[in-house]
């Protein structure tokens, strides 16, 4: 096994590196001044970076370096870190190694991270709370997914996000457990809530994302996640798996449905409808709030500063201590 001793997020200008990284894609050779020359890009759990690879003018040669790894593959590569428009990559030459690894010379988990909660356990504490649901067709509904043992190694297995929150193996069923339990807290504050509900809709919010994301040695969306998205996967889903169970009530199918493509809160950031009923509003902010604070947490915990302050997109100023 070829020991993965470096990681993106470590790499420095002017660091050689002589390390194990997964393929995200490739483009064509190109010619330049001195030869031809090709980009690629590579990550592990950390992070990302584009590699170019400079040959000299055996084109062949340059198109046999270039066909010998595919996209997922694992490669062993060795180069040199340099800067280009203040952004890093890893720049390769004739002298270089870029070597396709076979399965049993690497460890998936150097590619992609793996919550570091126990996922079993995460599992039956979701199940226990769906035990709470007592209308016999959301309980129904519920048995037929967790149930289904290839949706459950889906559900258990998949990210909740590419690169913001738990973007990682178990993360999808993490989030889950963590908007149903503020969800019932707030079943707890406002008993009016329709707890069956609430708690269904908590549990199926993002089961679209089993159909969005792709887990290789990166995780990646999926044709049909690119086309259209985890709500509407999502919301079929749900539909499809009603339709075959008797007498499920119209209003409570709609209800659902709506759940599941307002849940994003508003038209710019993906959702249909904004949340039009208090249980669906709930599970908006549920799933926000769960969402934003375990981002900004480990936005807080990665940022590599001895400055009071980090500025960053989504929340511009995080305060680090």
């Amino acid at each position: 096994m070829v020991n993965k001793n470096q990681f993106v997020k470590d790499l420095r200008v002017g660091d050689n590196v002589d390390s194990v990284f997964a393929v995200k894609y490739k483009k064509p050779p190109k010619e330049y001044t001195s030869g031809f020359w090709f980009e690629f890009r590579v990550s592990d759990k950390s992070d990302e970076i584009t590699a170019k690879y400079w040959g000299d003018r055996d084109e062949e040669r340059v198109k046999e370096i270039y066909e010998g790894f595919h996209t997922d593959d694992v490669i062993h590569m060795t180069g040199r870190v340099s800067e280009f428009r203040d952004k890093l990559e890893i720049a390769l030459d004739t002298t270089s190694i870029i070597r396709r690894c076979a399965p049993s010379e690497y460890d998936m988990g150097d590619f992609v991270a793996k919550t570091s909660k126990d996922i079993d356990q995460m599992m039956r504490e979701l199940l226990e709370i769906a035990d709470f649901v007592k209308n016999s067709h959301l309980r129904s509904l519920l048995r037929s997914f967790f149930d289904d043992e290839e949706f459950v190694e889906k559900f258990k297995n998949c990210p909740g996000s590419m690169h913001r929150h738990q973007n990682y193996i178990g993360g999808l069923l993490e989030h889950t457990l963590n908007v149903v339990k503020l969800c019932n807290t707030m079943y707890i504050l406002h008993p009016s809530l329709d707890r069956d509900l609430l708690l269904t809709g908590a549990m199926l919010h993002d089961i679209g994302k089993v159909g969005e994301y792709v887990v290789t040695t990166s995780i990646d969306v999926s044709e049909e996640g690119m086309l259209r998205g985890h709500l509407i996967i999502g919301e079929q889903m749900v539909l499809d798996r009603i339709g075959r169970l008797a007498n499920f009530p119209e209003t409570l199918r709609m209800k659902l449905a709506h759940i599941i493509l307002s849940h994003h809160g508003c038209s710019e950031y993906g959702s249909p409808k904004k949340p039009q009923f208090p249980e669906a509003l709930a599970i908006y902010y549920a799933d926000e709030c769960d969402a934003k604070v375990d981002y900004c947490l480990r936005l807080k915990k990665e940022a590599e500063t001895e400055d009071p302050w980090i500025y960053t997109k989504d929340f511009e100023h995080i305060y680090l201590r």
